[in-house]
């Protein structure tokens, strides 16, 4: 097998210090604890850690290699040396994008990046051979270490690229080069960083910074900085902009629904051509993240119609929408975990499929939900903002954590009030304690609120996975 970098090759795009021997690396990594047989191992300089303390650990995991900025000791193996370990990895990322012949996508969004990369991967990867950035690999370390471990033959590429601070996606969308860059909406995530959300617009609008000639551009006809990101995109050179939603003036058009709760029947027209598709994920959200991959699809020249076939076969992943039905008691539950993020659009989307979803005989919907973070000053008023979808989710008891949720905890009807607690570790076993056969169980909070400890909960107290 090639191997995906030889030492040669390595030396050429890192230009280093010294290389104590040659090697072939077929994969590459940054934690120790992830490396395979073959990686090359970047030795990376973080806030509380310094790669280089692996260096032993990832020899014993197998590493062909390690980069390194300082000597270290030869029975570690083989050593590439260089100034800056962190400066080393993009310049490998850049050496990667340059020599693929790969249709590139870049994707950035307030809400629904990763579940929109996700989708292409699975919609491209059933065409040709595609690499994506793999879980939420979006920031400066996770672009870069994308771009190095994309294989020569790729046909398709998709990279995610987020922030949460002003200046961080341009230098990224600078090193995907992409063809094809979407943004799936604008809405206040991390607005306490940025100030407004005209400046989050701006800011994901560098997306189409350092795209290729020809490049397209695919926005969410339906938000309201629709415009002013076009402009930004016009800006940047992009040749063409595609909207997508359920805008007359959309290109790629949703025209009819069925929202289930185990799915959706999407009908859509693409530049003019009806189409229809099973969606295997549930929600509205996600039926207009499928029209932004089936843009891109397009824009990137893949099949469309066997594409939207693929659909069906895509599932939320844990903490972003899955759900699982788990044995308890004598019956089941349902849960919908949503813990990984949180935001006040993508908390409304959530509580919308919530409303949708019927408990089983005798059970409950009820709603567990941890702070949204990094939303400023204005953050009590977004979860105060929460009442009414909470009211229409049907959620029969309501369990909160963190202290912006007490603000939305005072506005709930008594009928709807579980508990209020500190944090999400003091809130898991009330929630635990709380569930009956039947019930469905909706986990939603920003990763700092730390809501898996109550899906862990709710896990330990079931009798684990239940057959459909």
């Amino acid at each position: 097998m090639t191997p995906l970098w030889t030492s040669d090759e390595v030396a050429q795009a890192l230009s280093p210090i010294a290389m104590t021997a040659p090697f072939g690396a077929y994969g590459v990594a940054f934690d120790s604890r992830s490396v395979g047989a073959g990686d090359l191992f970047f030795a990376l300089n973080g806030e509380t850690t310094d790669g280089h303390e692996y260096v032993a650990d990832a020899r014993l995991r197998g590493a062909a290699a390690a980069v390194v900025s300082r000597d270290m000791p030869g029975e570690l193996g083989k050593l590439v040396r260089v100034p800056d370990t962190m400066k080393a990895l993009v310049d490998l990322g850049r050496a990667g994008r340059r020599r693929s012949t790969a249709r590139i996508a870049s994707v950035t969004g307030s809400v629904g990046k990763t579940s929109t990369k996700d989708a292409l991967r699975t919609m491209l990867a059933d065409q040709a051979s595609t690499a994506a950035s793999a879980a939420s690999f979006n920031n400066h370390v996770g672009v870069p270490i994308s771009l190095a471990r994309l294989p020569r033959e790729a046909r398709y590429g998709v990279f995610e690229i987020g922030m949460n601070h002003p200046g961080e996606i341009e230098p990224l969308a600078r090193q995907v080069e992409a063809h094809v860059g979407v943004i799936t909406n604008v809405e206040p995530a991390h607005i306490g960083y940025m100030g407004s959300e005209e400046a989050i617009a701006d800011e994901k609008a560098c997306l189409f910074a350092g795209m290729r000639e020809g490049a397209v551009a695919v926005l969410n006809r339906d938000n309201r900085h629709y415009g002013r990101l076009a402009e930004r995109a016009r800006d940047f050179g992009v040749a063409r902009v595609v909207g997508f939603g359920r805008n007359a003036a959309a290109d790629v058009r949703l025209l009819a629904c069925d929202l289930q709760d185990s799915g959706s029947d999407v009908v859509a027209s693409i530049h003019g051509w009806r189409i229809e598709y099973r969606l295997g994920a549930a929600g509205e959200h996600w039926v207009l993240n499928s029209l932004a991959a089936l843009a891109v699809v397009e824009a990137l020249g893949a099949d469309v119609l066997q594409a939207a076939e693929t659909l069906a076969e895509v599932k939320a992943l844990p903490g972003r929408g899955a759900r699982r039905r788990l044995k308890f008691g004598e019956g089941v539950i349902e849960l919908l975990d949503e813990s990984y993020n949180a935001n006040p659009a993508s908390v409304k989307a959530m509580l919308a499929v919530l409303a949708r979803t019927e408990p089983a005989p005798g059970g409950r919907r009820l709603l567990a939900m941890g702070d949204m973070r990094e939303l400023g000053d204005a953050a009590d008023a977004y979860h105060a903002g929460l009442a009414d979808a909470v009211a229409a989710s049907g959620a029969a008891q309501v369990f909160l954590c963190g202290p912006h949720m007490q603000v939305l905890w005072r506005r709930l009807a008594a009928a709807q009030k579980g508990v209020h607690r500190p944090d999400s570790a003091a809130l898991a076993s009330e929630v635990a304690a709380a569930l009956r056969a039947g019930d469905v169980i909706a986990i939603k909070g920003s990763l700092g609120s730390k809501m898996n400890n109550v899906v862990d909960a709710v896990l330990a107290a079931s009798g684990g996975e239940a057959g459909r």
